[in-house]
């Protein structure tokens, strides 16, 4: 399922990309041999937990930094031999806000339209189409500290596009906003793919918010690939369902042996924390699997919580192929992708 498209016709190719951070007492693998393509008009996810490497990518492919191995196009443009070329044709909202608490939001438009050479009729024009489209044109006029955290990320957002850019980059633009602000701001990603032809590509470690809004995925483990697919393709290629038990004061040993030789349980991963545990497992028989391992559960003495089954999650697809949850990024060591080079 993970494999190297490398069609010169893509928004964006990434061909084993490496970001190494070095100090005289550590040396840091931040991106570690990573190779995607992105088509044009496409959301592209990716998806990985904090430290993953996807800032990192981002900032590589926005010419902010430079890779210290492999190579990347966007837009048709190398990022190395011409990164002017290649500012031109992106926008970039990072994760911090990119706009003037003391200006209004038109003034902040304006004024980014200006520093990309619009004149300053264009430069107005601009402005006040892009706050009627991310709906902040009755805030037009109030100066951004003013605004609540979501109109400021639309704003972030109208200020990438105020030079009309081919690619947008989007660096965990969710972080923080309520699930309101949350949810208005994937209505506008989506459309601007749609409406507006944009190839996105989104950075998250929001799970929901990739499965949301991705067209396709990769998802990444300490700067390396793990797997590229469609949403709905990663989760459909698990087959069956997923069993997750909380935990109470688990110790692993002992709820791997109590489960061990269940029929119709695979794929069972057990961890631990210092509030308690989960053990996933994979079944074909959702209903009967539950039970079974309840009764093991309850005839080994090992205390439990909420029991839930499920059809396939990203989170599953995301156990499955790193070996531990999304949200524990440090117990299991990166796979190797070779299938990715």
């Amino acid at each position: 399922m993970l494999a190297m498209p490398v069609n010169p016709e893509s928004a964006i190719v990434a061909d084993e990309l490496v970001k190494i951070y070095r100090s005289r007492r550590s040396e840091v693998r931040a991106v570690d041999g990573l190779s995607f393509a992105v088509p044009e008009g496409r959301v592209f996810g990716l998806l990985g937990p904090n430290g993953a490497g996807k800032s990192t990518t981002t900032k590589i492919l926005t010419t902010l930094s430079s890779p210290t191995e492999g190579t990347a196009r966007v837009a048709g443009r190398d990022v190395m031999r011409s990164p002017d070329a290649v500012r031109g044709s992106i926008g970039y909202v990072s994760q911090g806000s990119s706009t003037d608490p003391v200006l209004t939001a038109r003034e902040n438009l304006e004024i980014a339209a200006r520093l990309r050479g619009s004149s300053s009729g264009d430069a107005r024009a601009r402005a006040v189409q892009l706050l009627a489209d991310f709906g902040l044109g009755d805030a037009a006029k109030r100066p951004v500290s003013t605004f609540s955290g979501g109109m400021r990320r639309r704003l972030d957002v109208a200020a990438a596009l105020v030079h009309r850019p081919t690619v947008l980059f989007l660096d965990e633009p969710t972080t923080g906003l309520d699930p309101e602000a949350r949810a208005v701001m994937w209505a506008e990603i989506r459309r601007l793919s749609g409406e507006e032809a944009l190839t996105v590509v989104l950075t998250t470690h929001y799970m929901e918010e990739a499965d949301r809004l991705a067209d396709e995925l990769l998802i990444v483990n300490r700067g390396r690939a793990v797997v590229q697919g469609t949403p709905e393709e990663l989760k459909t290629a698990l087959h069956g369902d997923s069993v997750r038990v909380s935990l109470v004061e688990p110790d692993p040993v002992a709820v791997r042996a109590a489960v061990a030789g269940l029929a119709g349980i695979r794929d069972v991963v057990v961890e631990a924390s210092g509030v308690g545990g989960t053990l996933a497992a994979r079944t074909d028989d959702a209903s009967a699997a539950v039970g079974s391992v309840i009764a093991a559960l309850d005839a080994a003495g090992i205390r439990y919580g909420q029991v839930a089954a499920s059809h396939p999650t990203l989170d599953d697809v995301y156990l499955h192929f790193v070996g531990h949850t999304f949200d524990d990024a440090a117990p299991a060591p990166a796979l190797s992708t070779g299938a990715a080079s």
